[in-house]
C-alpha cells in the first residue's frame, strides 16, 4: 500500500480544512454584517470549538476501540451542512450553532485522520508524517481566506452567504479522495495494551502529555484568533476583505515552507530548540501585529510567524503520541484536541473582551504572551525521556569529543 494512504489523506484534509478556513472568516463578516461588535464575534469563533469541547474524549476512545476511516465522512458531512446552515442563518445565534456543527464536524475528521498517521506510521516516520499530514492543513488554510475574501465584496451580507455555500461544497469535495486511507491490520496491530481501559487522569499525568497539550493549544489558539479577528482589524485600518484574505493565506504558505523543511531542521536543531524558538519568535511578532504597522510590514510580519506556527502542531502531535500510554494513543490525541478546543473556547471569547475593553489589537498581545509561556514548555518537553532523540544524539556526540 506504500505511502499512497497518507497522500490520498492529505488531499483530502487539503479539501476539508480549505472549506473550514473560507468559512471562519467569512462567518465573521456575515456576523458583522448582521449587527455584530467585536465581543460578539469573539462569541460565535468560540462556539465553533463548544461541541468538540465535550466531544473529543468519547470520539478518542471509540477510535482506540475500533477504526478510524469511518469518523472522516461523518466529519465532512458535519462541516458541509455547518457551512451551508451558517450562510442561510439570519440571527447571530444561528450563526453560533450552526458553527458549532462545522466545529464538531472538523474534530471527527482531526481525531480519525491523526490517529491513522498514529496508527499506521513506524516511530522513526512520526515526525515527518505528521509534518505531511499537517501540509494538509496548510494548504486549506492557503486557500480557503484568498477565496473568502475574493467572493465577499461590498454588500457583505449576501457575498459572505455565498462564500459559505461554497464552502460547503468543497469540503464535500474531499469524500472522493478517502477511499483505502485504512489498512486493514491497523485494528489489530493497535489493539494491545486493552485499548480504550487507560482513565483519563492516568493519561494527563504522563509525562510529557500536559505539555504537549499546552503547546498545542497556544500555538493553534494563534491560528485560530488570527483568522477570526484579522478582518476585524482589517475593517478598523481599513484594509480590504480580499487583502486580508491574501495576508492570512501568506501566513499559511510561511507553514507550508516550515513543515516541507521540518525533517532537516529536527536534525540540525533538535526538536527541543525548535520548539523553544519558533513558540518564542511567534509570541513577539504576534504582540507585534497590535502595532499600527503598515500593511507590507505587515505581511513580513505575519510570513515569519506563519514559519514559526508551523512547527508546532505537529511536533506536540509527536510527543503526546510516544509519551502517550499503550493502547491510549487516539484518546491522548483527543485530549490534546480537548486542550484546542478550549483554547478554541476561552482564547476567542476572551479576545472579545480584551477587544471591548482596550482595542482590536490587544488580542495579540495576548497571544504573544501565551506563546512566550509555550517556548517555556518547550523547553520542558525537551527534557522528557525520548523526546529528543536527535538533540541527545549530538550530546553525545558533544560528550565523546
Amino acid at each position: 500500500m506504500g505511502r499512497g494512504w497518507l497522500l490520498r489523506l492529505v488531499v483530502a484534509f487539503g479539501f476539508a480544512q480549505g472549506a473550514v478556513s473560507m468559512a471562519r472568516p467569512a462567518v465573521s463578516y456575515r456576523a458583522l454584517a448582521l449587527g455584530a461588535d467585536e465581543r460578539a464575534v469573539g462569541v460565535i469563533a468560540g462556539a465553533y470549538a463548544l461541541l468538540p469541547l465535550f466531544a473529543a474524549v468519547p470520539l478518542g476512545r471509540l477510535t482506540d476501540r475500533g477504526r478510524c476511516a469511518p469518523l472522516l465522512p461523518v466529519g465532512v458531512a458535519l462541516i458541509a451542512g455547518g457551512c451551508a446552515l451558517s450562510g442561510a442563518a439570519g440571527s447571530l445565534a444561528g450563526m453560533a450553532a450552526w458553527s458549532g456543527v462545522m466545529g464538531l464536524g472538523h474534530l471527527c475528521f482531526v481525531i480519525g485522520a491523526q490517529s491513522l498517521v498514529a496508527r499506521q506510521s513506524a516511530p522513526a516516520e512520526q515526525d515527518r508524517n505528521f509534518g505531511h499530514f499537517t501540509i494538509g492543513a496548510s494548504l486549506g488554510q492557503l486557500v480557503g481566506p484568498v477565496a473568502a475574501g475574493l467572493l465577499i465584496g461590498g454588500d457583505m451580507g449576501r457575498s459572505s452567504a455565498l462564500a459559505l455555500l461554497v464552502a460547503a461544497a468543497v469540503a464535500a469535495v474531499s469524500l472522493t479522495s478517502l477511499w483505502r486511507v485504512e489498512h486493514r491490520t491497523a485494528k489489530a496491530s493497535h489493539a494491545r495494551g486493552e485499548p480504550g481501559t487507560v482513565p483519563v487522569h492516568r493519561i494527563l499525568r504522563t509525562r510529557g502529555v500536559p505539555a504537549g497539550i499546552l503547546i498545542s493549544l497556544a500555538v493553534l489558539s494563534a491560528t485560530d484568533i488570527l483568522t477570526a479577528y484579522l478582518p476585524v482589524i482589517g475593517e478598523h485600518r481599513s484594509i480590504a476583505p480580499a487583502t486580508v484574505g491574501l495576508l492570512l493565506s501568506l501566513r499559511a504558505a510561511a507553514t507550508i515552507a516550515c513543515r516541507l523543511v521540518m525533517t532537516p531542521m529536527i536534525r540540525l536543531l533538535g526538536r527541543t530548540a525548535l520548539l523553544t524558538v519558533t513558540c518564542l519568535l511567534a509570541g513577539l511578532l504576534c504582540a507585534g501585529i497590535a502595532l499600527p504597522v503598515p500593511v507590507w510590514a505587515l505581511a513580513v510580519m505575519l510570513a515569519v510567524l506563519g514559519f514559526c506556527l508551523g512547527a508546532g502542531q505537529p511536533l506536540s502531535m509527536t510527543t503526546v503520541v510516544r509519551a502517550a500510554p499503550d493502547g491510549a494513543r487516539s484518546t491522548a490525541l483527543a485530549l490534546r484536541l480537548t486542550g484546542n478546543r478550549l483554547g478554541q473556547v476561552a482564547a476567542p471569547a476572551s479576545a472579545g473582551l480584551i477587544a471591548g475593553l482596550a482595542g482590536t489589537g490587544a488580542p495579540f498581545v495576548m497571544l504573544g504572551a501565551l506563546l512566550l509561556a509555550a517556548a517555556g514548555l518547550g523547553v520542558r518537553v525537551g527534557r522528557a525521556p525520548g523526546a529528543d532523540p536527535a538533540g541527545a544524539v549530538r550530546r553525545r556526540a558533544r560528550q565523546r569529543a
